[in-house]
């Protein structure tokens, strides 16, 4: 684990920090899609507290097998629990309903404001000063969404409103998670954090899920139930793990704005698979958005 104080920012941004900030975004890029596809045959709620549950279990279990413990000493439980439930409880339930008001394209837009908040944060905090490069990056990364916003039209009406207002709050959370987590570090295993974080994270909507909702799993089709492996074993156990171990070796500001890739992924996605608009405004996006990390990781 490298030392979150050091203000020598270049130093700590490590090839495999890139390597697997660009997994995290490939995985939660198309998991967008596959979410908003699964909520036609499964109530939100249960479909995000259940399949995080399972991927938890999922990740204890490698742990063991790879001879890491589970142990979590006493010192370490409140900012386990404070990164629990700002890093998954706070994104799974709001982005989960957001998707209700929201094509999954806007939603990940929305959503992905997140780096605004976390380098806004990551300076009084952490004292990561923004650069030019770092700086010039995120106007970049928002030009790209903005392209996309052009194509998409996002209109903020009335239905939509509580979707937006889910997403930014949703977006914002993330942003204080991100940092309190650079700020306080969990000195676990890699495998530990991820499955005691997440686990803690989701078994609470799980529960208020299963007692709140209603699921029909015959009205899961079997494209749902490879979804569901997805959602699982992809979102939750690589592309957490990966996001955890970015997050240990880069600077928050630039593993935020590295996220950034994860919209162009989910609005690409989504228009393939659900036929939500693509046009030269997500071409112009993806080329943006990339121009953005490099230029943020330069920084």
């Amino acid at each position: 684990m490298l030392d979150s104080t050091r203000r020598d920012a270049r130093a700590r941004i490590a090839p495999a920090g890139l390597m697997f900030l660009a997994i995290t975004s490939i995985g939660w890029g198309f998991n967008w899609p596959v979410t908003k596809f699964l909520l036609a045959e499964l109530p939100p709620l249960t479909l995000r507290g259940v399949t995080g549950v399972l991927g938890a279990v999922l990740l204890a279990l490698l742990a063991v097998m790879r001879r890491q413990s589970l142990k979590v000493e006493r010192a370490i439980w409140p900012r386990l629990l404070t990164a629990a439930v700002l890093n998954v409880t706070g994104w799974m339930v709001l982005m989960g309903l957001a998707l209700l008001w929201l094509p999954a394209s806007e939603a990940a837009l929305i959503a992905y404001t997140m780096p605004v908040w976390a380098s806004i944060i990551a300076w009084p905090v952490l004292g990561e000063r923004p650069t030019v490069l770092r700086t010039l990056g995120l106007v970049m990364a928002f030009a790209g969404l903005a392209s996309i916003m052009g194509g998409n039209g996002i209109a903020a009406s009335v239905e939509k409103a509580p979707g937006i207002i889910m997403a930014l709050c949703g977006a914002f959370g993330f942003a204080v998670g991100t940092v309190f987590s650079k700020k306080y570090p969990i000195h676990l295993p890699p495998l530990t954090a991820a499955a005691w974080q997440i686990g803690i994270g989701c078994l609470p909507i799980s529960i208020v899920g299963l007692l709140v909702e209603t699921t029909h799993l015959s009205n899961v089709t079997p494209l749902g139930w490879w979804l569901l492996v997805y959602s699982t074993v992809v979102q939750f156990c690589i592309a957490y793990v990966s996001w955890f171990a970015a997050l240990a070796r880069l600077p928050a500001s630039v593993a935020a704005i590295g996220t950034m890739a994860v919209p162009v992924i989910g609005v690409v996605a989504s228009a393939i698979a659900l036929g939500e608009p693509l046009g030269p405004g997500q071409i112009a996006a993806l080329i943006f958005t990339l121009a953005a990390v490099v230029l943020a990781t330069r920084g």
